[in-house]
């Protein structure tokens, strides 16, 4: 691994870095959510890696700790004055090489990268597994008042159990610790549907960003299912900015957001280092985040 000039130096971010790494997170256009980065932080807070210019930020970048089995590389970001000097790479390296040692043996790394470096990272021992597509637009439903279809209800009103449950099957791995509060933030909007039998078949959450809303997770067993969830969310966002990042084999999903208006501006391409889960992508309709997986 290239070594840092003098003067640099890595390892883990002060609580105070936070702020900085949200504001350039913003002027970056990445439109955050008003709480990922200290809803993260509270639960791992070992996943934020600082490099540094003497004292100064330089770069950052996160390395979540979901289970012994199961890490994701997300947040990474270079300060502009400093970028195309060779230091992103070693930063890159260095969260990939810390992130498998707090791991376990032969445990599985993911992240969501952009397209044009996809190359860079299989060097690095990431491999490909499909595109994550990101739609977006402004909520809206027509005629509104078919928003609630019957059976819709809060997530609150959903037992903790079966939330983490319908979670872990469509996730690598169980993360109660990440999933609680995330869903539980400030100013969030969560749906879920049940069948005629009570088992929940749909989950959905719509956080909020400094513009509008980013929806994920959204989970379902099938595209009617996930219609219903997606159309209450948009519902309860009417008039905002909304963003949902969808796997491209979810035909379906991606389907179901255009028809809802919803066009794509972006993507990532999910990789994962180790063994790939086996993930039900077709009832995958949004990601949780591209940052933390």
């Amino acid at each position: 691994m290239t070594t840092l000039p003098p003067g640099f130096s890595l390892g883990p971010m002060r609580v105070d870095e936070l702020a900085t790494l949200d504001a350039w997170v913003l002027r970056e256009g990445w439109n955050p959510g008003l709480h990922d980065l200290a809803i993260a932080h509270s639960v791992d807070p070992e996943a934020f890696i600082a490099l540094r210019e003497g004292d100064a930020l330089a770069g950052a970048g996160t390395i979540f700790r979901h289970s012994p089995e199961f890490g994701f590389m997300g947040l990474f970001i270079m300060r502009p004055d400093l970028r195309g000097r060779g230091l992103g790479r070693v930063l890159w390296e260095w969260r990939r090489d810390a992130l498998l040692a707090r791991l376990a043996d032969g445990a599985t790394l993911g992240m969501d990268g952009v397209f044009d470096m996809v190359s860079f990272y299989a060097r690095g021992g990431f491999h490909f597994a499909h595109r994550n597509l990101r739609h977006e637009g402004i909520a809206r439903i027509d005629p509104p008042d078919s928003a609630e279809a019957p059976g819709i209800i809060t997530l609150a009103e959903v037992a903790t159990a079966d939330i983490l449950a319908f979670d872990r099957a469509h996730f690598p791995c169980a993360r109660a610790a990440f999933l609680l509060p995330w869903l539980a933030q400030a100013g969030g909007v969560g749906r879920a549907l049940r069948d005629t039998h009570g088992t929940l078949i749909a989950l959905g959450f719509a956080r909020r960003c400094r513009e509008g809303f980013k929806f994920g997770p959204v989970f379902a067993r099938d595209s009617s299912a996930a219609g219903k969830v997606l159309r209450s969310l948009l519902w309860a966002t009417a008039g905002q900015r909304v963003q949902i990042d969808i796997p491209e084999p979810n035909v379906e999903g991606l389907a179901l957001a255009r028809a809802h208006g919803l066009t794509e501006v972006f993507g990532c391409a999910r990789l994962y280092l180790g063994p790939g889960p086996d993930l039900p992508n077709a009832r995958i309709f949004g990601v949780t985040s591209f940052e933390f997986g």
